[in-house]
């Protein structure tokens, strides 16, 4: 646990148990905000990349061939 895990654990174990119970569903509510964001987030980058989907010809990469070019000879 980190440092400020700790603070918090040492704090909250002085508490009454309804208040404990408060923090916990406070906590719960600031991590279900968090995954909501980080959803939201990939939500906009998978977005992002559908715009481009088909748009660019894949090639396969071959490392030699990349390093026997004439320009870099």
């Amino acid at each position: 646990m980190g440092i400020i895990a700790e603070k918090v654990f040492e704090t909250v174990k002085t508490l009454p148990e309804q208040k404990m119970a408060e923090v916990l569903s406070f906590v719960e509510g600031l991590k279900a905000k968090q995954e909501a964001e980080d959803m939201a987030l990939r939500n906009r980058a998978l977005a992002t990349l559908a715009k481009y989907r088909g748009r660019f010809k894949v090639e396969p990469f071959n490392r030699d061939e990349c390093y026997d070019r004439p320009n870099l000879r």
